[in-house]
């Protein structure tokens, strides 16, 4: 007794007389060659991608949609280049796993403008010369947005430049991007 009739002796005689071989699929989630299928929410449009269970987040958001706002500096956690906003929240997109979110709702540098506008933080930078090579600039401007909408962390310049302690500027524009942070929260706070 073959295979396929051993196990349909045991289940659906029926489907034993047209069985010829067994094939057993792989899980939903996990193809053939390794990949998964997740779904993420980037800049507010679903997407549905096949991701092999080593890529990176932030490799992901660069490769395969195409977005090169976020920027890979040290791949190693410590330069803050890559940060984006995960449901809400920073983070390192250098240091996190594409398959671990799935069903996340991510918000790249690219997802901050609305209709043509840019975020009060974007404008920030741009009126105080924030930036010099401009490369760390997308993750300080996603931290930033973060610091400013957080209520624990203090609004004094010490407790700014304590948040984004994360984010390295190597040109040195920390005092204008200190200056474009405090800048944005006025405006935040007067449009509210």
């Amino acid at each position: 007794m073959g295979a396929a009739s051993g196990l349909a002796a045991a289940g659906n005689n029926a489907w034993a007389q047209t069985a010829h071989t067994i094939e057993v699929p792989p899980p939903a989630a996990q193809k053939t060659d390794g990949s998964h299928t997740i779904s993420i929410t980037v800049n507010g449009k679903p997407h549905t991608l096949q991701v092999m269970p080593n890529a990176i987040l932030l490799d992901v958001i660069r490769d395969q949609l195409q977005l090169t706002g976020t920027k890979k500096g040290c791949d190693h956690g410590q330069c803050g280049a890559c940060t984006l906003h995960v449901n809400g929240k920073p983070i390192n997109s250098c240091l996190s796993l594409a398959v671990s979110h799935d069903g996340d709702s991510i918000t790249t540098i690219e997802g901050l403008e609305r209709n043509g506008q840019l975020h009060p933080v974007q404008q920030a930078f741009w009126e105080h010369d924030a930036f010099q090579c401009g490369y760390c600039t997308s993750g300080q401007i996603m931290t930033a947005v973060a610091v400013l909408n957080d209520p624990h962390i203090g609004s004094d310049d010490a407790s700014v430049r304590e948040a984004m302690s994360g984010n390295i500027c190597r040109c040195g524009a920390y005092k204008n991007i200190l200056a474009a942070v405090q800048d944005a929260r006025g405006k935040l706070k007067g449009a509210g």
